[in-house]
């Protein structure tokens, strides 16, 4: 293990060596407090067959992680007046008011409530996610699966779509543009990408998967909710609701499925190059802790740091306010806490009140606490997690939180 870490949060440097014992692969593990690096670790190997040692610029895939990233962009172009949380998405975006959408607002979007999560039925195969125009085009053609507002429901994979043509819109801009001049190039980041440039791809860890038999990606997505949801994708899934319902499980396996499982996922490579260079802004981007925390650490400061604002107090405010529970929760069962394209943040010490950020599949996760100006990042390129994070990332949360907590 290499980097730096400031006396008060040595036991960040324990957890990500036992993280780091107990998983193939590498790490990194970055954390601001008080709007200062106090850790900045890594350690590890970027793939399975060569075993290059993970270094101090090395990125990784992070999936849902970019989630967070895409929404800061959102909240950034808000804040400068270029879009607004209740105008409809039809006052940027007048195509997608077909099928009965045109109530749809962008807070709607933000907040997982406008109806649009269901992929499998939206697209007739996964790659379709490396053609941006096949995917806006499909969403426009979209109904809801309910109307806006009505129930919130996980936008897997349409998150990064609906957000990223909404910003593109208002811009006329690319979106890996505006990553990297509304965040990335103010904060100075060393790694922060939606969509990576072929000349940084040499800095990516490869995704390491887990050896036993699992059948398929998603298989893998599905399997975190036991043996019995894994034989949804051998046509069990009536069967699986009832037993699940029997057992009292409040899970709508319709609705992961729609969400999370397009067709072909098992044959879909999200760590190919190819799929790398694209953006997938709610599953595929590349960063480095580093870059995380950063970004986080701006928000957990009130919008600033170092000097350099990324957002007002205002917009901030308005941002990372948990939104009004509505309807069924569909996907994901439990209370995530939902602010504008942020959760809520569970770690191995409690649950933060006022922290936000986003974790995602295969055990990436990044976060801010205003309240304790507390900035964590972690990012990993092996094992398989929950599309909504793992305990690795709860663990070293809960470190940073514990260590965070004793400095006061």
């Amino acid at each position: 293990m290499d980097g730096s870490v400031h006396p008060d949060f040595l036991p960040l440097a324990d957890a990500l060596a036992r993280e780091l014992r107990t998983y193939p692969g590498g790490a990194a593990l970055c954390v601001y407090h008080r709007g200062v690096c106090v850790a900045d670790l890594w350690g590890g190997y970027c793939d399975d067959e060569a075993r290059r040692p993970w270094q101090r610029d090395t990125m990784s895939p992070s999936f849902s992680t970019t989630k967070g990233v895409a929404s800061t962009v959102a909240h950034v172009l808000v804040d400068r007046g270029l879009l607004e949380y209740e105008a409809p998405v039809t006052d940027y975006w007048p195509e997608f008011g077909q099928n009965g959408k045109s109530a749809i607002t962008v807070r709607h979007v933000l907040a997982h409530q406008a109806g649009l999560y269901h992929i499998r039925r939206m697209v007739d195969r996964a790659d379709r996610m490396l053609d941006w125009q096949y995917m806006v085009r499909a969403i426009e053609r979209a109904a809801p699966a309910h109307p806006p507002g009505a129930s919130t429901a996980y936008h897997g994979f349409t998150y990064g779509f609906l957000v990223g043509e909404l910003v593109q819109r208002v811009t006329g801009r690319l979106l890996p543009q505006l990553v990297r001049s509304t965040i990335a190039e103010p904060l100075g980041l060393d790694g922060l990408y939606i969509g990576t440039p072929a000349t940084e791809l040499h800095r990516t860890a490869k995704l390491i998967w887990p050896r036993r038999g699992v059948l398929g990606l998603g298989a893998r997505l599905l399997r975190w909710q036991g043996p019995l949801i894994g034989d949804v994708l051998a046509g069990s899934a009536a069967l699986a609701q009832r037993v699940l319902d029997l057992g009292g499980l409040a899970l709508d396996l319709p609705s992961i499925l729609d969400a999370l499982v397009p067709r072909g996922l098992s044959a879909f490579d999200f760590g190919a190059e190819e799929t790398l260079r694209v953006p997938i802004p709610a599953a595929n981007g590349v960063f480095t802790a580093r870059s995380l925390a950063r970004m986080y650490a701006a928000l957990a400061g009130g919008g600033t740091l170092d000097g350099v604002r990324l957002l007002s107090p205002h917009t901030l405010a308005r941002a990372t306010e948990v939104q009004p529970k509505c309807g069924k929760r569909l996907v994901v069962p439990f209370d995530l806490r939902w602010r504008l394209g942020y959760h809520g943040v569970f770690t191995t010490r409690g649950v933060p009140q006022r922290a936000f950020g986003h974790f995602g599949f295969g055990g990436s996760g990044a976060w801010a606490d205003p309240q304790r100006e507390l900035a964590v990042a972690f990012v990993v390129n092996s094992g398989m997690g929950t599309p909504f994070g793992d305990f690795r990332t709860a663990r070293v949360s809960g470190a940073a939180l514990a260590c965070a907590d004793a400095r006061r």
